[in-house]
């Protein structure tokens, strides 16, 4: 039994010394194209198909004070498309209970009031114990110094570069539209980069 008891802790240490391995090796930790999540038709989304495109990642809700940024974020996502820029909302309901509606009412929301175009994806758990794998990534801290942290709101946003790196975020506060956000973005479009940079 003690023998029995000794490999068991032997292979616990073995599988956390390479799960840490694995963490930390930087083209699976820090880019975005590990990622594969259903959308809100429950088709699969990969994330493998971003890759040098320039993306923004917002959390969005149906019955927010910010809900409206849907027509900037829909613009935004309009006037760069072009150049090798998507927008994906991830529709949550961990603030407020802004987003109680079933991915029907999200959709109908999206497409016929806010005339969204761009992707979005299935409703999920951003924060907490039950936190989706994609914004357990982009929160983290460790892997993101600069711009991670705890989802403050609804209308968080995260804008990766065409390497898939996370290179600014922003408050709700600031809205799609603002020179801030046009001008990282324009700034991503045209070059690449491995910096790590927070709003």
């Amino acid at each position: 039994m003690k023998y029995v008891l000794i490999l068991f802790l032997v292979m616990i240490f073995i599988f956390s010394k390479c799960h840490g391995n694995e963490l930390q090796n930087p083209e699976k930790s820090s880019k975005i194209y590990q990622f594969k999540i259903n959308d809100i038709n429950e088709k699969p989304f990969n994330f493998d198909q971003l890759k040098n495109k320039v993306v923004l990642i917002v959390n969005v809700a149906s019955k927010c004070g910010f809900t409206n940024q849907y027509h900037g974020l829909e613009n935004l996502y309009k006037k760069f498309k072009d150049k090798g820029f998507v927008v994906i909302g991830v529709p949550s309901n961990d603030f407020g209970g802004q987003e109680p509606g079933t991915a029907k009412d999200i959709e109908t929301l999206c497409r016929t009031t806010y005339n969204v175009t761009f992707p979005i994806l299935q409703k999920s758990i951003i924060k907490g114990k039950n936190i989706i794998s994609l914004y357990d990534f982009l929160t983290n801290k460790k892997i993101h110094p600069k711009t991670g942290g705890k989802i403050t709101w609804n209308f968080n946003k995260f804008l990766i570069d065409r390497e898939g790196h996370v290179r600014f975020r922003y408050s709700s506060f600031t809205k799609p539209n603002s020179k801030k956000i046009e001008k990282d973005l324009i700034s991503l479009l045209s070059s690449k980069g491995d910096k790590n940079e927070k709003n």
